[in-house]
């Protein structure tokens, strides 16, 4: 029986790098930045944070908070 690959995830001890290349803001389609501090994606070209909550990032605009300029 082979073992299946884990998918990639965010876990408390930080955001496994290739969810970070998957993954773009899907308000602007651009990059995201992790902001480990504060448990966020960030997304510059949207002025957008997404929050990362029991390890899933929340890719929801909705959810999302706007950046402080």
């Amino acid at each position: 029986m082979s073992k299946t690959p884990d998918a990639p995830r965010a876990t408390d001890s930080g955001l496994d790098p290739k969810l970070l290349e998957i993954l773009v803001c899907p308000h602007s389609r651009g990059p995201l930045e992790y902001d480990r501090e504060a448990g966020e994606l960030i997304s510059r070209q949207a002025g957008l944070a997404y929050p990362i909550r029991e390890g899933v990032p929340i890719m929801l605009v909705e959810e999302a908070r706007q950046l402080d300029h």
